[in-house]
């Protein structure tokens, strides 16, 4: 237990390559907002920042699930797939009679299972979540599409009346208390919040950090390795399938290939935040730096005229030296 002393050597050893790479990612953060401000024009304008955050926070809320599941040495492939699931399940259930609330309670206690699912499968399947969490979300989509289109000539696509209040959580011309921020923003940076928190300073993090470095030490000091790989899944399929809501909120109507953008973008953040991808070291705050890196990437590239291949050669760009660095600091080379 000495190893989980706030005061241990061992602990601040760990951390320092945490803090590298946050340092490394907040400084890349800074470059690129100066880029834009300068060879962009209407770069740092709000209403472009204003895009920017909310784009950050769909990203966001879907990544912390991500950065989880990273942290305890797997990988979550099923979230793109739970988003567009959970996006059309949603749009269909608003076109019944059923409350808006009930509506999004199911959708969550869906997304809660699917990562039950995945957290099971991969349990048993050591070493092959990647590949269980790819074939659930391909069945879980597969699914949700054939359900939500049994008697119609549409295939993916559904449109419902989408409640006023939820529509505002999302929208581009959302208010906060009168202001001009949609409450999105507002929401990512409180679970942001309570995510470092729970990750860095609580005991339920710690475990999750001990059972992504040494599964055997973790478990000579009684950690139970399969309630943390459930409870690391169950909330990534929950942060997708919130996102997938949200992002109905955002466009107004149901699609279930609006998650293929996250396939690999929430891996990338966490990648280019720091976080090993080996588990063990890391944290959500790191991944917070690399989600907005992400986006403010994204924008710049917009900006500057560039097309959909030529912004995803960029990013690869980006994220190979990123994992070359990381992968020279002592922790990830022991594991290796």
């Amino acid at each position: 237990m000495k190893a989980f002393g706030p005061g241990s050597r061992s602990r601040r050893a760990i951390l320092l390559p945490e803090r590298r790479g946050v340092l490394l990612g907040a400084l890349l953060l800074l470059t690129l907002c100066a880029a834009g401000t300068v060879l962009v024009e209407g770069f740092a304008s709000a209403n472009n920042l204003r895009s920017v955050l909310l784009l950050a926070a769909f990203l966001g809320l879907a990544a912390l699930g991500q950065t989880a599941v990273a942290l305890v040495g797997a990988l979550d492939l099923s979230i793109p797939f739970v988003i567009g699931a959970s996006n059309i399940l949603l749009a269909w259930l608003f076109a019944t009679e059923l409350p808006a609330l009930v509506c999004i309670g199911l959708i969550a206690l869906l997304g809660a299972a699917i990562g039950a699912l995945n957290a099971v499968l991969g349990y048993r399947l050591q070493g092959q979540s990647l590949i269980v969490t790819l074939g659930v979300g391909f069945a879980v989509v597969g699914a949700a599409q054939i359900f939500t289109t049994l008697g119609s000539e549409y295939s993916g696509t559904v449109f419902s009346q989408v409640p006023a209040w939820f529509a505002n959580l999302a929208s581009i011309s959302g208010r906060t208390f009168g202001l001009p921020l949609p409450p999105l923003v507002l929401i990512w940076a409180l679970v942001a919040c309570s995510a470092i928190f729970v990750i860095n300073r609580t005991r339920r993090g710690r475990e999750i950090h001990a059972i992504g470095g040494n599964r055997a030490a973790a478990a000579r000091l009684s950690i139970s390795e399969f309630r943390v790989w459930l409870s690391v899944h169950v909330l990534s399929g929950l942060m997708a399938a919130f996102t997938g809501m949200l992002l109905l909120g955002f466009s107004g109507g149901g699609f279930v290939g609006v998650g293929d953008a996250y396939l690999f973008t929430t891996v990338a953040a966490v990648v280019v935040g720091g976080t090993s991808l080996l588990g063990g070291h890391g944290g959500y705050g790191a991944t917070v730096i690399g989600v907005l890196v992400l986006q403010v990437l994204t924008s710049l590239l917009v900006g500057l005229g560039l097309d959909y291949a030529a912004q995803q050669t960029v990013f690869g760009l980006l994220i190979l030296p990123m994992v070359a660095l990381y992968a020279r600091t002592p922790h990830v080379r022991t594991q290796i």
